[in-house]
């Protein structure tokens, strides 16, 4: 699968706009963030709150499907699936 990674948070994950994670059935969004986010703990607390929420201004998209409206963090990831993280920018 490959997750999209938007440009504002491109450096604190290396500078790479997207990122390959090779998975051989579905998983879950949650363990996926969470094998994304190991070396990167900017980038994983830019997306996940302390809890482990998902950030309210942090959209995630499987296949262009809104997790939010699919199971959250619990929706399955197939191999082969495109994810997109998208941040909103808030400004005046």
């Amino acid at each position: 699968m490959t997750v999209l990674i938007p440009t504002l948070l491109r450096p604190l994950i290396g500078d790479r706009s997207s990122v390959p994670v090779a998975v051989e059935s579905p998983v879950p969004l949650a363990q996926l963030l969470d094998t994304l986010h190991e070396g990167y703990p900017v980038f994983a607390r830019r997306i996940r709150d302390e809890t482990g929420a998902l950030r309210r201004y942090v959209n995630v998209y499987v296949d262009g499907e809104d997790v939010r409206r699919l199971a959250g963090l619990s929706t399955p990831v197939p191999p082969g699936a495109e994810v997109m993280i998208i941040q909103s920018v808030a400004g005046g």
